[in-house]
């Protein structure tokens, strides 16, 4: 920390921990306020077994629209969101029986799984095109996190693999990339590892004793807080009661902070899910990464939300047959759900950066394998894009691309072409049947 200037990346170092700081307007100096002194970030978020698309699609289209049942809960961002309807994802389609596999696949590689336990082959995902053009910028390249482990040998649905229901981030058309469900393990791959002169030892006495990462690097801060402007005197205050929170809700959660065979479920996935969520902003806040898939769970999942008054498994409901008791059940399960991602785009609306927030510096992509869970299509798939990331979308509105429901609309392909053209990486095709960048985000 010599010298008159200081590196817009801050990392304290300490005995077995690394802080990677947030941004200071402090040192940025004229740039404080441009929104290119902060990077472009990306997360897609995956919910299983479709959506009741009833309670789900909004009435109106454009910035006129209103919050449909299920949308509701993300009226305090509303003006941060883009409702995408008619969108479809051909080659997601099975191979006869499957779509949930075939769904989930293709949910961000947009091309057709080969239908096999053993011979795997798909297609690498847009999350790691992006990885693979800036992923060498942070200390993590990409992040895969999720709430529900399990391996990716043998089979899961109707012929496929597991390793077509339980990941969503492919780095090649043969290697998945398995998602950490650890909560402890997340946030040591966000806090861990960079401090070359922590030893083995060092790490292990803080593991064992429970001390809070800040305890390594408070002298380290307390000469920070001297240099720093009131603004982000106040950041760093923010962003270490942030760290320290969720170190006192793992150790409440009864997590070990380390890493383990068999990750280790609190049990409540209520609060695993907001312990998630939590992770995933600071990463993104600290620029551990750029890049996070998150699964809040596998594909064709049957859990059950007593919670909710949904005692029943989640797929079973998915298959309603025009039941209103399964359509409640759906409805509230999806409600649910859609609250979650509302907390989320909230906490990353609350990170400051410049004259913006994280999220608007941001885009996050939030769908399912399929449409309906009893229709089981592949089109009209519910999908929600938060955040302008940069100027390059303009929220706060619907868009039906399939009006007339009468041919399908433009492929999800199209769709990832312009997220990846948000983030800087520019290509003419993805996936098995993109045809351009998709129209009316701008």
């Amino acid at each position: 920390m010599k010298g008159p200037k200081l590196s817009r990346r801050l990392i304290l170092g300490g005995a077995g921990a690394a802080i990677t700081l947030p941004v200071f307007e402090t040192f940025l100096g004229d740039a404080a306020y441009a929104d290119d002194a902060f990077p472009a970030r990306l997360v897609c978020y995956y919910v299983p077994n479709g959506m009741h698309m009833a309670a789900w699609t909004p009435a109106q289209t454009a910035s006129g629209f209103q919050l449909s049942p299920i949308l509701d809960p993300l009226a305090p961002v509303r003006d941060q969101i883009l409702v995408l309807g008619g969108l479809s994802n051909e080659p997601a389609r099975p191979d006869g029986p499957g779509d949930h596999a075939g769904g989930t696949s293709g949910f961000l590689t947009a091309a057709h799984a080969n239908k096999s336990e053993t011979d795997i082959r798909l297609g690498i995902s847009m999350d790691q095109v992006i990885a693979n053009a800036i992923g060498d910028a942070t200390r993590i390249r990409s992040m895969q996190i999720g709430i529900d482990g399990g391996g990716n040998n043998g089979g899961c649905d109707s012929g496929y693999s597991c390793a077509y229901t339980r990941n969503i981030s492919w780095a090649s058309e043969t290697q998945p990339l398995s998602k950490t469900t650890d909560p402890g393990v997340v946030f040591n791959q966000i806090f861990e590892g960079a401090d070359p002169t922590a030893t083995i030892e060092e790490q292990e006495r803080r593991k064992l004793y429970k001390t809070s990462v800040l305890d390594y690097v408070r002298e380290q801060t307390q000469a920070l807080e001297q240099k720093l402007g009131y603004l982000d005197r106040a950041k760093l205050d923010e962003f270490n009661t942030g760290i320290f929170e969720l170190e006192q809700r793992l150790g409440k959660a009864g997590l070990v902070c380390g890493a383990t065979e068999e990750p280790s479920d609190t049990g409540d996935v209520q609060e695993k899910v907001r312990i998630m969520s939590d992770l995933m902003v600071l990463a993104l806040q600290c620029d551990a990464t750029r890049i996070i898939t998150f699964m809040l769970a596998n594909a064709g999942s049957n859990r059950s939300y007593p919670f909710l008054g949904a005692s029943g498994g989640h797929h079973n409901y998915s298959h309603h047959q025009g039941d209103p008791a399964n359509h409640a059940a759906l409805q509230a399960i999806d409600t649910w759900e859609v609250e979650q991602l509302s907390y989320l785009l909230q906490r990353m609306n609350e990170v400051p950066e410049g004259s913006g927030t994280l999220l608007q510096h941001s885009q996050v992509f939030f769908s399912s394998e399929i449409e309906d869970g009893d229709a089981h299509r592949h089109r009209n798939l519910p999908v929600i894009l938060a955040g302008a990331c940069h100027g390059a979308y303009q929220t706060g509105r619907h868009i039906d691309y399939e009006p007339n429901k009468s041919v399908n609309g433009p492929p999800i392909a199209n769709l990832f072409l312009s997220m990846m053209a948000a983030m800087g990486v520019n290509r003419s095709s993805f996936g098995d049947n993109s045809s351009g960048l998709l129209a009316q985000l701008g």
